[in-house]
């Protein structure tokens, strides 16, 4: 095991498939002390032995809640720092993709509340321990889906219009806008903050939308990547000794590429800070 992540203390979002799943296993075999959040107690529960077995790390911690609402992202952080003083890495994964427009317990539409406003909530949340646990890296799971891609802060929630690819690569451009606004902040603090391409993955995404949206993903799977090439952009975020100190930049396959110039807009980035501010109070 590397020593680099002996000690180290990992928190994933979305751990219970995919990519958030296989970046678990991995850091787990590496020896960091790794948290899972999922919204299904049973999965939480056979994952967290599955990673144990598999790895021999005894170290992996879980936490229920549903990352969509106030509530679920609350108290995801309250229970981490009642049980944790430090956390080395958060990665915020937990996303998805929504074919017909729903709406939170909040009252927020869903792609917005649970891809963008989760990540936004949790790490601010969380930034008093990862300042403390400086050296600390945050990474923004995203996708090139946000290139060309909009924000319309008179629709945000999508009322007057709704199509789910278009909020997905929405939601997905506010994560890099986020990432490069919260690396300014962070600049001196001793945290990154990097956003990350996994690529088009075979896994469960978008099985959430029926029996159509399962086939159509079943269908072009074999040209998809596996969850463990997905997820190794996110272990080299998260473990790699060449990026520390790297931040605000965007990755693909291990290495910083431009994103959507959009993304670079501050103006927007600040903008895009303040109303999600408005939006957790």
């Amino acid at each position: 095991m590397p020593a680099s992540m002996q000690g180290k203390t990992i928190l994933i979002t979305g751990a219970t498939s995919g990519i958030g799943l296989a970046m678990a296993r991995e850091l787990s075999a590496k020896g960091a002390h790794v948290t899972l959040v999922g919204r299904n107690s049973a999965k939480l529960t056979t994952v967290a032995e599955q990673i144990k077995n598999q790895t021999g790390n005894q170290n992996i911690d879980t936490i229920l809640a549903d990352l969509s609402t106030h509530a679920g992202v609350q108290s995801t952080a309250h229970e981490f720092k009642k049980r944790r003083t430090r956390l080395d890495v958060l990665i915020n994964n937990a996303g998805a993709i929504y074919m017909n427009r729903q709406v939170s317990e909040d009252g927020l539409e869903m792609t917005f509340a649970l891809n963008h406003l989760n990540y936004f909530h949790l790490t601010n949340l969380l930034l008093d321990v990862l300042k403390a646990s400086a050296p600390a890296r945050i990474i923004n799971v995203s996708s090139d889906a946000h290139r060309g891609q909009l924000i319309d802060f008179d629709d945000l929630q999508s009322e007057k219009s709704y199509n789910g690819w278009t909020a997905y690569g929405r939601s997905k451009l506010m994560n890099v806008l986020f990432t490069y606004e919260l690396a300014r902040r962070l600049e001196g603090k001793g945290v990154t903050a990097n956003a990350m391409h996994p690529g088009f993955v075979a896994s469960g995404f978008g099985k959430n939308n029926g029996t159509l949206m399962s086939l159509a993903m079943k269908l072009i799977s074999p040209i998809a990547r596996t969850t463990a090439e997905g997820a190794s952009t996110g272990i080299y975020l998260a473990s790699s000794v060449e990026v520390e100190g790297q931040s605000g930049k965007y990755f693909v396959d291990k290495q910083p590429v431009q994103s959507d110039p959009t993304s670079y807009d501050q103006a927007l980035a600040g903008r895009l800070w303040e109303v999600s501010l408005e939006k957790i109070v």
